[in-house]
């Protein structure tokens, strides 16, 4: 392999951008399909312990908000800038991504009674505000213990602590440590009435996930040549994915609870990921196919808050009675698609409708960062 020294950390990885926007992409592909009750299994999250190609969406994100936040935050440093005034913009932005989740889960009613408080871009902003102030505070060996110590810690708490109540530990749905600290400490109602698959306490082992990032950040701008980078990366992507599986053994990979093996089969599976696409773009110089990619990413949360908004807009307006989604899909099906293929194409037409908006900031050069 030839080697290559990894272009100057003051130009944007495209392999990451790429990585981000089809990540996004893939959260609006499984998040809108055309109908519920037709929708291909992998596209489907698993319904507790196990997983799907699904489940591996949430965790990527999480896993490059930690590269991204490597990459952003080691400039700053460099530069010399005033740590307290990373500090404010720090707690500023995960502020205002907190406050647009909870926009999301109250719109289109505004029905406060019924509020929410957890939810996916609550998570994000959580993970990135702790991981933005560990990586200001510690280096490699530090994020690295921080990590394992949580993981171990989690599991050693929801496998072998008795649920109170219950008087024996459990990981059933609604039964178990998670769902009994939420009940208590989180606000507003759960997404399954018991329980929340983004509650507080598996927030924690989902701040690990990007903590697995940051550690893939501070490989990427480390002194090695970008060949070796990706080497190390897929290496230690490929053991972290074989420990997570081996662990499933003990403690189930689990989405809604986020347990330790989640974490490092998910995050072994990203790291793998972002060195294939290192090696493709930064090495190879393949870059046609990420255009796309790269667009998406360029707003990605703009893009998410968007598509997230959409559905409800699109079930108030109607034509001759029928909203936009049965159109599509009583179209699809009426010239024969089948109903799971229907849902399909509604939901990469859903995508392809997101990428308008996407294609025009993008062209505009601008990029709204919360």
């Amino acid at each position: 392999m030839v080697e290559q020294k990894l272009r100057p950390t003051t130009q944007r990885l495209l392999s990451l951008d790429a990585f981000r926007g089809f990540t996004i992409a893939l959260m609006i592909l499984v998040n809108d399909p055309g109908s519920w009750s037709h929708v291909y299994a992998p596209l489907l999250h698993a319904e507790w312990n196990g997983i799907t190609p699904t489940d591996f969406v949430f965790p990527f994100f999480l896993f490059i908000v930690g590269v991204s936040v490597v990459l952003a935050y080691s400039k700053r440093i460099k530069a010399g800038l005033d740590k307290k005034d990373m500090y404010k913009k720090i707690v500023i932005r995960s502020i205002k991504i907190f406050g647009v989740g909870i926009f999301l889960n109250l719109f289109p009613l505004f029905n406060f009674a019924n509020l929410r408080v957890a939810g996916v871009l609550q998570r994000i902003s959580i993970v990135f505000l702790v991981c933005s102030f560990l990586y200001l505070n510690s280096n490699w060996k530090t994020l690295a213990k921080i990590g394992a110590i949580i993981l171990l810690l989690y599991w050693i708490i929801m496998a072998f602590v008795p649920v109170p109540g219950l008087g024996m530990p459990s990981l059933e749905p609604g039964q178990n440590i998670a769902a009994w600290i939420d009940s208590i400490l989180l606000p507003g109602r759960m997404w399954q009435g018991t329980w929340d698959p983004e509650g507080l306490f598996s927030t924690f082992p989902a701040i690990v996930t990007g903590i697995t990032g940051m550690l893939a950040g501070v490989l990427i701008i480390g002194n090695q040549s970008l060949d070796r980078k990706i080497i190390w990366m897929f290496t230690i992507g490929f053991f972290s994915f074989i420990a997570g599986g081996a662990w499933d053994w003990f403690f189930p990979i689990n989405k809604n609870l986020w347990t330790s093996s989640f974490v490092l089969y998910t995050s072994g599976a990203a790291a793998m990921t972002l060195a294939v696409s290192m090696f493709i773009v930064d090495v190879l110089q393949i870059k046609g196919w990420t255009r796309m990619g790269r667009i998406f990413g360029a707003n990605a949360i703009t893009i998410y808050v968007i598509a997230g908004m959409l559905p409800s807009l699109f079930n108030r307006v109607k034509i001759s009675g029928y909203s936009f989604n049965s159109i599509v899909m009583d179209g699809l099906t009426g010239i024969g698609f089948e109903p799971k293929l229907a849902s399909l194409c509604y939901a990469i037409i859903f995508i392809l409708i997101c990428y308008i908006p996407a294609y025009i900031l993008y062209k505009k050069n601008i990029f709204i960062k919360l």
